[in-house]
């Protein structure tokens, strides 16, 4: 699914929790999913000028999702943020709540996968 504005992030969820309810994922475990496709998709529209990609699958005992954009490489492993930030938390949080998560970098972008067991 492609995204590019504020206004198509609520459609990107609701693609994203239909897709994990079809493939397994129990309804807790997509909440988080959601939260964490929520921080990835805003910040492509936040540090880019273009809009992104996602898609979603499962493979063996894990649901994928993935979110390419045009920005440039992710750095995970940071520690999260002092409560009075006044930002940065949403890579932080995203590695938290998912059970994996990889950055690549692409020609031309990153990819950010996020993988939760089913």
């Amino acid at each position: 699914m492609y995204y590019a504005e504020q206004g198509d992030l609520r459609a990107v969820r609701a693609f994203v929790a239909a897709r994990a309810e079809k493939l397994g994922l129990p309804a807790a475990r997509i909440e988080l999913l959601l939260l964490a496709v929520s921080e990835l998709t805003t910040n492509t529209l936040m540090h880019t000028d273009s809009g992104g990609h996602i898609r979603v699958w499962a493979e063996n005992t894990q649901l994928i999702c993935d979110v390419l954009d045009t920005g440039g490489p992710r750095t995970f492993g940071r520690a999260m943020p002092p409560a009075r930030s006044p930002g940065g938390r949403g890579l932080a949080i995203v590695e938290r709540i998912c059970d994996s998560v990889h950055s690549i970098t692409l020609p031309g972008g990153t990819l950010v996968r996020i993988c939760l067991n089913l």
